[in-house]
């Protein structure tokens, strides 16, 4: 093991992050007065189905941890690229479990997305109607604009935290052609206004709000996020667009390439809490052949030796089969 890695792979919880140096001088961020870490340190991996299994039995490998470490060494977002199901969106979940750094705060992008999406939402609407009605009702009433504001995401990662978060903005590459761009001055200055905030900074210089992920409130000073500890971003990509040279620069890029049979079986081993028997050897075989020839996922191999060889008695009555049209390529056409 290097001696620099402060992630590791081993998904045991450790205090590494606390070995982490102070950032290069063209990375250093003074966002202030420090914010206390999210009530939750768990790595949000039981909020999600399955993730506290996929995050604690994940192994990058070597090359893999070394991009990674150098991520959170320089204070740059990582962008992971790699086939569907090789564990791109899991990374960012065995990260938090292992250097205990609170629940994953992810960001699903689509086509609509915006920076603004990611940053915070401001339910003025609410807020105007919640106003008439005690104008109608001749009452008073908590129209503080605190109560509708919420940070989102992004917004959330980049408070001043001690120790950074860690962000993942998935399926990047299915944003508008304008998000990656919009992100990178984010990524440089490590800090964003919300306007609405500083129209009322004289009279209201500390408004506490909703963050993402957490039922915690952190006061924000005169309108403005800056953070400390950079996030760790890690942003996934499917491939199906192409991104500036500008966004590439400030970025570093791993590619996951998919599990080898080791791998696989350490994976199985995790997940079911048993080493690999023959039949499940079998499967794993049955899966990589395949996989030669078209898209697989490694939860399809997961699916596929729950029927078979997990599976209680009194299960489907031709399991084989069952296993076989699950282990479908997931590029194969309507009639393969």
């Amino acid at each position: 093991m290097q001696d620099w890695w402060i992630y590791r792979g081993t998904g045991r919880p450790h205090s590494g992050i606390l070995r982490l140096p102070p950032p290069p001088p063209w990375r250093v961020f003074d966002g202030t007065p420090l914010v206390p870490p999210p009530s939750s340190l768990d790595g949000g991996v039981g909020r999600r189905l399955g993730e506290q299994h996929r995050a604690v039995s994940y192994r990058p490998r070597p090359d893999e941890l070394e991009l990674i470490n150098a991520a959170l060494y320089l204070r740059r977002p990582l962008l992971i690229t790699g086939k569907p199901g090789v564990g791109k969106s899991t990374l960012a979940y065995a990260v938090a479990h292992e250097l205990a750094l609170g629940p994953v705060l992810r960001w699903p992008v689509t086509s609509r997305s915006t920076l603004a999406d990611g940053l915070y939402s401001y339910d003025a609407i609410g807020r105007l109607q919640e106003a008439s009605l005690h104008h109608q009702l001749g009452t008073t009433g908590d129209l503080q604009i605190g109560r509708y504001l919420r940070l989102g995401p992004l917004g959330t990662a980049l408070l001043p935290y001690e120790h950074p978060r860690v962000l993942l903005i998935d399926e990047i590459d299915k944003s508008d052609v304008d998000l990656p761009n919009d992100l990178l001055n984010i990524f440089e200055e490590g800090e964003y206004p919300i306007p609405e905030l500083q129209r009322i900074a004289a009279s209201q210089p500390r408004v506490e709000l909703p963050v993402e992920g957490s039922d915690d409130l952190v006061g924000v000073h005169r309108g403005v996020v800056r953070c400390n500890a950079f996030p760790l971003v890690l942003m996934t990509s499917n491939g199906e667009r192409e991104f500036s040279p500008a966004f590439h620069r400030r970025c570093l890029r791993l590619d996951l390439g998919q599990p080898d049979a080791e791998q696989l079986g350490a994976i199985v081993a995790a997940h079911f809490g048993t080493e690999p028997t023959a039949d499940t050897a079998e499967l794993v075989e049955l899966f990589l052949a395949r996989r030669e020839r078209g898209t697989l996922a490694t939860d399809q191999l997961l699916n596929a030796i729950y029927l078979t060889v997990q599976a209680p008695d009194g299960g489907p009555p031709d399991r084989e089969r069952l296993a076989d049209l699950v282990l479908r390529q997931l590029d194969a056409g309507p009639d393969s």
